[in-house]
């Protein structure tokens, strides 16, 4: 059962990885997946990528939206 907590944790951080690689060199990188050119679509690639980074600082019980929140 530990085993496969930790192997889930692994390619949680692995998928972490691969969405912070991606951002850090998005357009001169080994791959694009969504030209940035393209009018509106361009930029989706990218914000899958932070969509992806979130989560995974979600999975590991860091919420950044509950960080930035307004305060009433």
């Amino acid at each position: 059962m530990e085993r496969d907590s930790k192997l889930k944790s692994l390619i949680v951080i692995l998928f972490g990885i691969v969405g912070l690689i991606y951002l850090l060199n998005p357009t001169a990188g080994l791959f694009e997946i969504i030209p940035d050119n393209l009018p509106v679509i361009g930029n989706l690639d990218e914000a899958g990528a932070v969509m992806l980074i979130i989560a995974v600082f979600r999975y590991f019980g860091f919420d950044l939206f509950k960080k930035i929140k307004r305060k009433k």
